[in-house]
């Protein structure tokens, strides 16, 4: 196991007491890594491409970009076949956050609960979420 019990506590804290949402909601570098996290997400077929995974990565090395969406991109970068309990705990506290806007709420969702592949419904809501 990668992480370690400590390094969640630290992350599920960042998520809630640092959580830029709210304050990113307009950011469009956000809202752009968010789209691209989606599409990566809609595409994948049990893990994300080399090419999305370098994605992922930019997206995570981005110290400009709001917590939660570097949350998301280490639990879709860490997807095999489904995403790993880390992801998934990262995703619950995205979801609990009263800052974040709903359709990072639904985003956080989808991902926590990809197996495999995103169902056709997932793939249509994120198409809503993120046009």
């Amino acid at each position: 196991m990668k992480n370690t019990y400590l390094q969640k506590f630290l992350l599920i804290a960042a998520i809630g007491l640092f959580s830029q949402f709210s304050v990113a909601q307009d950011n469009t570098a956000n809202l752009a890594a968010a789209k691209q996290i989606a599409d990566i997400v809609a595409s994948i077929n049990h893990f994300p491409s080399d090419a999305d995974k370098m994605a992922l990565n930019a997206i995570i090395d981005d110290s400009a970009l709001a917590v939660g969406i570097h949350a998301m991109a280490s639990a879709v970068v860490n997807i095999e076949h489904a995403t790993n309990s880390e992801g998934k705990t990262a995703m619950a506290a995205i979801q609990a956050n009263d800052g974040a806007p709903d359709r990072a709420k639904a985003l956080a969702g989808i991902i926590a609960s990809l197996n495999h592949t995103a169902s056709a419904d997932a793939k249509a809501e994120l198409a809503q979420l993120y046009p």
